[in-house]
């Protein structure tokens, strides 16, 4: 796993013994694709196989939030999560940016139009990685350490959705290769907006290796019914893919888990 963390000033001290847990994010954090829905969470999807809800029930929390839902951008966290924020939370996890790049619409573009059109839509959505997204990353990030000035933050990363091989139903290698370009793109920005925030980055793509749709051994759920649920982390892969980096990165970040 590959982690980074940079200028870790926190206003608290990582050996406090009460680990107060809030989960924020968009669909690879509430869990959709990932069955076992709480039927309380309604059109969120939160899942009772998705990665923060496994990392709680692991680990001793005094107490744990979840609130990350499917369809989030950085703005709709910013103002529908931010309130399970407080003084007294001491970790938070996240994910959010890929809806903000249209991550739907890009997916949907790429399995029904021709190859020209999926990578101009991946070219078009690059580019507002680039050059929008870092603004509303340093936004979110900011309101968050504002809400909760003691936590540590871990942003998770989101996975490559293709294995490159000869053979594989679907998509055209051209556009798998196009759509991996830019999740490499999103998680590069995400990173340096983690490493700018101080927060710890968690990369997700070296656990999801081998393990990509085409690979034999797939985490990521391809085209599913309901629609929604494609292009998502499996339970398995919130297992065995999102669970170790999430233990691995809190582990850095509170210094004090076994």
């Amino acid at each position: 796993m590959t982690i980074a963390a940079a200028s870790l000033l926190w206003a608290g001290s990582a050996s406090a013994a009460a680990t107060n847990y809030v989960a924020l994010g968009d669909s690879y954090s509430s869990g959709t694709g990932a069955g076992n829905y709480d039927p309380g969470s309604g059109s969120c999807n939160r899942s009772a196989n998705a990665y923060p809800k496994l990392w709680a029930a692991a680990h001793a929390t005094d107490s744990f939030k979840f609130v990350a839902c499917s369809g989030a951008t950085t703005a709709s966290v910013a103002s529908g999560q931010l309130g399970a924020l407080s003084s007294s939370t001491t970790l938070v996890s996240l994910t959010a940016g890929g809806n903000d790049a249209g991550f739907a619409n890009v997916m949907q573009t790429c399995v029904l139009e021709s190859t020209s059109s999926c990578q101009s839509r991946v070219a078009q959505a690059e580019s507002y990685m680039r050059n929008t997204l870092p603004g509303r990353l340093d936004s979110l990030y900011s309101q968050i350490r504002s809400k909760a000035p003691s936590a540590r933050v871990v942003v998770l990363g989101y996975p490559r959705l293709y294995k490159i091989v000869d053979v594989c139903v679907g998509l055209s290698n051209a556009k798998r290769t196009a759509l991996n370009g830019a999740a490499d793109t999103l998680d590069g920005v995400i990173a340096s907006a983690a490493g700018r925030a101080g927060f710890v980055w968690s990369d997700v793509r070296d656990e999801f290796a081998g393990h990509e749709l085409c690979s034999g051994d797939d985490w990521l759920n391809a085209v599913t019914i309901p629609i929604g649920s494609s292009y998502h982390p499996t339970a398995l892969g919130h297992r065995s893919g999102y669970l170790p980096a999430m233990t691995g990165s809190a582990r850095l970040a509170l210094k004090k888990l076994a």
